[in-house]
């Protein structure tokens, strides 16, 4: 009798538990397969702290093959799935392409960001769901800082001090949070010109900070921000971003140039290509996280929509908690619907929630006792050691050389804006240069093909900065744009400062009228204007939208590197095959450059004009619930 064959797409919380669980109960007599588009799990809830400077990047990245050894790694990411035939259809980091056949499948393939249909938002804005955000976040706020202080203009030096996340969730305030002490602390080496401070705003139209926590440690989070001078605004949010600012839907405008956008999360657009029955954007499931109708399909985590045996009506909230625990259940479950053991209902008992808002201060309630100030502060880290699956120690090290050393706050600029934009399907991998990646909003929202705002987030952030200081800094770092329908893949870049494509580089036209004579020829890593994420009209599939989410995908060329999710969205290709409930590929986009073109330049300090076009930077926004249902939210 041959052996089993499971598969299980993504690494998130839910995917690595059930990955590791699997890996124990089935005794090596199942082949396991993990597809994910990184070689390792992380762990969001200490993002911040990257952000922050408080732990190295690899603190919270635990190695999947390292701690996963009986499982084998296939880094892609899922294209398409053909359920009749029972096999995943995925393309690898360098384009190519290949089939995954299973006996069972284990969807757990997490959550994108959420956006709302607020003009200038996608252009000028950044997210906060991996690694290449939260390092791009240090850096942009070092900057703005060091630009501060070297500045004479108060209005100049106000501008880049103001930092404003929109969503005031777990993410959202523990960034502003530990924000707060990281300029302040480079503040007090290096004191600005003007006499300015820091000014961090944290937005959300829910009316308090933290809405799904109990009160009491609303109240107490909300005492630490205001005590760091934090301006705590609820029941306000952002109406307009442009490349100065922000409008506020009080009538408020504010002069900024960060915005980090953490209203929140959706479920990845790749299970509603499935056609199976969904609720509000999750997969169906029952108690057993087993599909009906399909007994060999499982999905947990932010894509399964999983029954609240303790709340019925209702469905367990997208957290990171419930993930970890899905991905426990789902693997018991899987292994009984191959003979062993017996099958579990999935039933959670709340054990209380951490909040760390960095120094020695938090906001829990371990089992139901709500804590504040250095006790909180203790159990919050220890609760986070207890359930890293790995780094533990590397972790409390660089806590402790935090607690007696001085941060070091300096630009590494391994991340540029426009390597992470907004509307990336896939927040854990950077964009590589040369190499556009097909966005789309989560809103469902036509994009504009007469768009105004995608050449002014290409060529006039540039300039103004270039005005501002000698230092001139990416595009995308100041928050900016002109409508909802500003956003990538608007209309094609034209008439951009000094440069025309190449014809010989890689999907481009020929160079003319170029000062000194002769076309680019072959030059690596070239992308023509009309090819990048913002030079091309959105791409609807055969349904008339983007994807079936609204949200589409960019498609893998050979030499296009797919972005990685580790439980984030993924990118979409033409359409495979089909029959009666197979998947096929998702819709196609704009051709990157062949990898036969040779690598990509280095784009240095500032990206070359005929660069993928910079993106927005970091912001945060508050979402509302109406329903009393957690179903969109940090996880």
């Amino acid at each position: 009798m041959s052996r089993p064959r499971i598969v299980i797409v993504g690494a998130g919380f839910a995917g690595y538990r059930t990955a590791r669980t699997l890996s124990r109960l089935t005794r090596h007599q199942a082949d396991i397969t993990l597809l994910n588009p990184t070689d390792y799990f992380l762990y969001l809830p200490l993002l911040p702290q990257v952000a922050a400077g408080i732990l190295e990047p690899r603190r919270v990245s635990v190695s999947l093959s390292g701690t996963l050894p009986h499982v084998r790694l296939v880094l892609g990411e899922a294209d398409g799935i053909d359920l009749d035939g029972r096999a995943v259809h995925y393309t690898g980091p360098e384009g190519e392409e290949g089939t995954l056949s299973f006996d069972r499948l284990v969807l757990a393939a997490g959550s994108v960001n959420k956006l709302l249909p607020i003009p200038g938002v996608a252009e000028h804005a950044h997210g906060f769901r991996g690694l290449p955000e939260a390092l791009y976040l240090r850096d942009h706020v070092t900057r703005q800082v060091e630009l501060a202080a070297a500045s004479d203009d108060r209005a100049e030096c106000a501008a880049r001090c103001t930092f404003v996340v929109v969503g005031a969730g777990y993410t959202g305030t523990e960034v502003a949070a530990h924000g707060a002490m990281y300029t302040d602390a480079q503040v007090r080496k290096h004191p600005m010109r003007t006499g300015m401070r820091p000014r961090w705003m944290l937005l959300d139209v829910a009316p308090r900070v933290m809405p799904e926590m109990d009160e009491r440690l609303s109240r107490t989070a909300e005492r630490v921000l205001r005590q760091r001078g934090v301006d705590v605004r609820m029941g306000t949010s952002v109406k307009e971003a442009t490349h100065d600012g922000v409008l506020l839907t009080d009538g408020t405008s504010i002069d900024t140039r960060t915005l980090v956008w953490c209203v929140g999360v959706r479920p990845d657009p790749l299970v509603e290509s499935l056609g199976l029955p969904m609720e509000r954007g999750r997969l169906l499931v029952d108690p057993h996280l087993q599909v009906p109708g399909r007994p060999e399909l499982f999905a947990c985590g932010d894509v399964a929509a999983v029954p609240d045996l303790n709340q019925p009506g209702q469905y367990t909230p997208m957290t990171a908690q419930h993930a970890w625990r899905h991905g426990k259940v789902c693997a018991q479950n899987v292994v009984a619907s191959l003979g062993r053991g017996q099958r579990r209902a999935y039933r959670h008992r709340d054990m209380g929630f951490v909040v760390d808002l960095g120094g020695a201060k938090a906001a829990a309630n371990p089992l139901g006792l709500p804590m504040s100030g250095p006790a909180a502060g203790a159990v919050t880290r220890g609760y986070h050691l207890a359930a890293m699956p790995g780094n533990r120690v590397r972790v409390a090290a660089d806590w402790l050389l935090d607690a007696v050393l001085p941060r070091q706050a300096v630009q590494l600029g391994l991340v540029r804006s426009w390597s992470v934009p907004l509307e990336s399907s896939s927040p854990e991998v950077a964009r590589v240069p040369g190499r556009p990646e097909r966005t789309g909003t989560d809103t469902g929202s036509d994009i504009s093909k007469d768009s105004k705002g995608s050449k002014d987030s290409e060529d006039s952030k540039d300039s103004k900065d270039s005005k501002d200081s000698k230092d001139t800094e990416q595009a995308g770092d100041k928050p900016g744009g002109e409508s909802a329908e500003a956003q990538p893949g608007a209309e094609p870049a034209k008439a951009r400062p000094g440069v025309e494509p190449a014809r010989s580089q890689p999907g481009g036209e020929p160079a003319k009228a170029r000062p000194g004579g002769e076309p680019a020829k072959n030059q690596p890593g070239g992308e023509p204007a009309k090819n990048q994420p913002h030079g091309g009209h959105a791409n609807k599939g055969q349904s008339g939208s983007p994807r079936a989410s609204g949200k589409p995908r960019r498609a893998v060329e050979a030499a296009g590197p797919r972005p990685g999710r580790g439980g984030s969205g993924k990118p979409g290709k033409a359409s495979r095959a089909a029959g009666a409930g197979s998947v096929g590929k998702r819709p196609t986009a704009p051709s990157g450059p062949s990898r036969s073109a040779g690598p990509p330049t280095d784009p240095g300090p500032e990206p070359p004009a005929n660069q993928p076009p910079p993106g927005p930077d970091i912001a945060p926004g508050p979402v509302k619930r109406t329903d009393g249902r957690a179903a969109e939210g940090d996880s």
